[in-house]
């Protein structure tokens, strides 16, 4: 049986300054994958971070960052990464093809504690993805196939490789695929060997479970095993990788208590958990989401244009905070943005997304999409004269044109509204422009006089003031 765990819990306090050191970006995170030695870690007495006198840059940094939600045996945590290099991990379910704004939290932490000289793992789970997470869930989610879950890992996986240094060195990450333990695992065997040290009883207190069980939803037996699952992942990264601290959500805290708790009553083994904050805006929104959807971090699904336009949106309460979590600014630099009020804030929040996008698309494409920002919002022109390269774009041919495109069509293609009947209000509250000039038809049909004088054969539809794209006559 698993006791409850007797780790404290550390909120996050104390401004200390940054790691040193920096990254070299590389692709190629799949061929990371390899295999170490058992290791083992000390152990020690919880303490809370309150109470404990940070010695190593890693938690110093977390705390002033605010990356800090709860945290097991702080005090002998805390020692071991001043003393030696620690192998972490933390992991991604694959149930979308690509990760939003909400697990870039996580992926900040990694490249702090990779940048703060130890080593991360990033865990996908092609295995637990085929269970399913409870947490955070009203109903079970739906079940993926082998080729569909492949497909996720791959898109997945290419984030990664913008934010960690992959490779075969000592502080290098490593991609590891918990497919590769679970799926081979004999029932009959796990079950007797790793079943017997969780009871239903506390597995029926976790957060994730009471709610789905107070709202009346149905939990399947398959989910109810994902927990076991988690906590297994622990104990076979220790083993294979050397892995003693597990990050992870808020909401991940009891699954990580019991990869700890397992690791202590099978092996003997001292590891170790620290979760990060659920991330919402001011207005209590889940970050990642706005009403136009996903803030997708694959510039398949999203712009690198609309990416920094996010972030130069920020509310004014929210942009110090996200400084300190989603830039690599130093602390003094961080402090002076944080003083600015009135218009002066919107010199941070262009701080803000010129980091952020800088880090996720590189400063190539930055320094592109700063044109096309100075040409749509610093008088470029009417009919959106200027750099537009980094608008979002869709092609059409004369013969597409011939006998007239409908306007609300090419609205949705290049995805500006949801529906046609959102665009239509759009239209009709006058919010819909094209070549900066107010539409007043939602009927309009798009034809090749519309193209008429226009050098680059190209016209700008815009919703709002915020969101443009471009139609390119090919």
């Amino acid at each position: 049986m698993l006791a409850r765990s007797t780790a404290r819990i550390s909120r996050s306090c104390a401004l200390l300054p940054a790691c040193s050191g920096a990254l070299r970006p590389t692709a190629g995170a799949h061929s990371a994958v390899r295999r170490t030695t058992h290791i083992r870690a000390s152990t020690a007495k919880p303490e809370t971070a309150e109470a404990a006198t940070l010695k190593s840059e890693f938690l110093q940094t977390l705390k002033w960052r605010g990356f800090i939600q709860q945290a097991t045996d702080v005090e002998a945590l805390d020692a071991l990464l001043a003393e030696k290099t620690v192998v972490a991990y933390l992991g991604f379910d694959a149930t979308a093809s690509s990760l939003h704004v909400g697990s870039l939290l996580q992926i900040m932490l990694l490249r702090h504690f990779q940048r703060c000289g130890h080593k991360p793992l990033v865990l996908v789970g092609g295995g637990t993805t085929k269970v399913g997470d409870p947490s955070g869930k009203d109903a079970s989610r739906q079940l993926l196939t082998q080729e569909a879950i492949d497909k996720n890992i791959d898109g997945i996986s290419q984030v990664f490789s913008r934010f960690l240094t992959f490779g075969d060195g000592p502080t290098d990450a490593v991609l590891v695929n918990n497919d590769d333990w679970l799926s081979p695992l004999k029932y009959l065997e796990f079950l007797r060997d790793y079943g017997r040290h969780f009871t239903i009883n506390r597995m029926l207190s976790f957060e994730s479970v009471k709610q789905r069980l107070e709202r009346e939803s149905p939990l399947s037996f398959l989910e109810f095993n994902y927990m076991i699952l988690q906590a297994y992942d622990f104990l076979e990264l220790h083993r294979r990788e050397g892995a003693v601290l597990q990050f992870g959500g808020s909401d991940q805290w009891g699954n990580i208590i019991n990869g700890v708790e397992l690791g202590r009553r099978v092996d003997g083994a001292s590891l170790y958990g620290l979760t990060a904050p659920l991330l919402a805006t001011a207005d209590g929104k889940k970050m990642g989401k706005t009403a136009s959807g996903a803030v997708w971090l694959n510039e398949e699904l999203l712009s690198p244009f609309e990416y920094w336009q996010f972030w130069r949106n920020t509310a004014d309460s929210d942009v110090g905070r996200f400084l300190r979590i989603f830039t690599e600014l130093p602390q003094g630099e961080i402090e002076k943005l944080e003083s600015l009020s009135g218009a002066a804030v919107n010199d941070a929040k262009v701080v803000l997304a010129n980091e952020a996008t800088r880090m996720l698309h590189g400063a190539e494409c930055l320094e592109q999409i700063q044109q096309t920002a100075a040409s749509l919002f610093g008088g470029g022109g009417a009919g959106g004269a200027g750099d537009t390269e980094a608008l979002p774009r869709v092609k059409v041919s004369s013969s597409d044109l011939a006998e007239g495109v409908p306007l609300i069509d090419l609205f949705l293609r290049l995805e500006l509204g949801k529906s046609k009947s959102e665009i239509r209000r759009l239209v009709t509250g006058g919010g819909a422009k094209l070549n900066d000039v107010k539409v007043e038809d939602a009927a309009l049909l798009v034809t090749p006089e519309t193209f008429a004088g226009r050098e680059m054969g190209e016209i700008k539809l815009s919703a709002g003031k915020k969101k443009h794209g471009i139609v390119e006559l090919v």
